[in-house]
């Protein structure tokens, strides 16, 4: 993508059309499972696809219909940035103390896909996580996890060698580097390096049954390991004042994974989007 417009935008959308079967998991900040809903959302392209119509289902256990919502837009709202490859992010543009505040940050993987909302509430305490994982109706489901067992610190044990792309909301052209991460386990401390174009970044998370509590940096940050691989990165309480992010991660295979990092600066403005692949080289 050389350069990132409201057509490119548009057409990286559309590879979300189709109808998808999944759940909607709600998740309390310590990692509790509140509740499960199945669900189908429905993305249908009108007027040769310069319109779009999402259907967003929930069900009961019974089947029947407890959530049923319409929506249709020929356009992306400020608070929207899409990948090449369909997966995406929206949310607040801005973070404002007394407000209520968050994102969802989406990927997507042929017929699979796994988003992740991350919500703070109007003192800045993160509230709740919803974890939505889709398939493509008609399609087998592939789970790397059984649907209960959340992902674990071994699974992230090793190097791995990344490609990144940022994208930025005043659609300047995007950034592009490659990245490396390093996560060893000690204990119940897990020690992380990461390192790309002019960062190096060393961390150590104590590990708390499904979370990892980094502490040590300018404000704490826990990483919640969930259901299918995936992985919500949040601070406990947005700072004021200082620059901060939100992560969500997707082990889609043992050794292949998706990391998307939603940053502010330190005024609260949403300043970018980056997307992460990356591969094990060794364990």
């Amino acid at each position: 993508m050389t350069d990132l417009g409201a057509s490119s935008q548009w057409s990286n959308l559309l590879q979300n059309l189709g109808a998808w079967q999944g759940s909607f998991t709600q998740i309390s900040p310590d990692g509790t499972i509140e509740a499960d809903s199945p669900s189908l959302v429905t993305l249908a392209g009108l007027n040769d696809n310069r319109t779009v119509r999402q259907t967003i289902q929930k069900f009961s256990p019974t089947g029947a219909v407890i959530y049923d919502r319409v929506l249709e837009y020929s356009s992306l709202n400020r608070g929207v940035l899409v990948f090449e490859n369909g997966a995406f992010s929206q949310g607040s543009i801005q973070y404002g103390p007394f407000s209520e505040f968050g994102a969802e940050l989406g990927f997507i993987d042929g017929d699979r896909r796994l988003r992740i909302v991350q919500l703070f509430d109007k003192a800045s305490q993160l509230a709740k996580i919803t974890l939505i994982r889709e398939h493509r109706q008609d399609t087998p489901t592939v789970e790397l996890l059984p649907p209960i067992q959340p992902l674990t610190p071994e699974q992230l044990v090793g190097e791995w060698q990344g490609e990144s792309v940022t994208l930025y909301p005043d659609w300047r052209n995007p950034a592009r580097y490659s990245t490396r991460l390093s996560v060893r386990l000690e204990g119940n401390q897990l020690h992380q390096s990461i390192s790309a174009p002019g960062i190096e970044l060393t961390s150590t998370a104590q590990v708390d049954g499904p979370i990892l509590r980094f502490q040590q940096g300018r404000y704490p940050v826990q990483v919640l390991l969930l259901p299918d691989g995936a992985s919500a990165t949040t601070p406990l309480t947005v700072p004021r004042g200082q620059s901060f992010f939100l992560e969500a991660g997707w082990l889609l295979h043992p050794n292949r994974r998706q990391r998307m990092i939603r940053s502010y600066d330190a005024r609260g403005e949403w300043v970018s989007l980056t997307l992460v692949t990356e591969q094990k080289i060794s364990s």
